[in-house]
């Protein structure tokens, strides 16, 4: 389930207080959606995943809560809560949950003129 929420502007706000778990889900609520890119924020329960897959762009994840492993090409880590892996453009990637966790994604999509 994908929502976009109102992101706070110029008022403080807890991310992962902003999104909930939900039993045998993925959630996403998008924070920014621009031109140049995108923030989200995403809660997995324990099972979950994104299958694998690329983007033309590099993508950051920043562990929230919990822990899960991401498999970058061929080579699988445990990231933790706390914790930031940069995902490289055009090379495979997929994460799964062990464990719930939540994590923000950050996609630059373009350099800003």
């Amino acid at each position: 389930m994908t929502v976009k929420i109102n992101t706070p502007m110029a008022t403080p706000f807890h991310l992962a207080e902003s999104i909930a778990y939900s039993d045998s889900s993925v959630i996403s609520k998008t924070l920014i959606d621009k031109g140049i890119g995108n923030i989200t924020l995403f809660s997995f329960d324990r099972g979950q995943g994104l299958s694998e897959h690329t983007s033309p762009f590099d993508a950051v994840v920043y562990l929230l809560d919990g822990k899960c492993r991401v498999t970058i090409g061929t080579k699988t880590q445990t990231v933790k809560s706390g914790e930031m892996i940069v995902m490289p453009a055009n090379i495979p990637h997929s994460l799964s949950a062990g464990e719930r966790f939540k994590m923000l994604l950050i996609m630059i999509r373009k350099k800003s003129t």
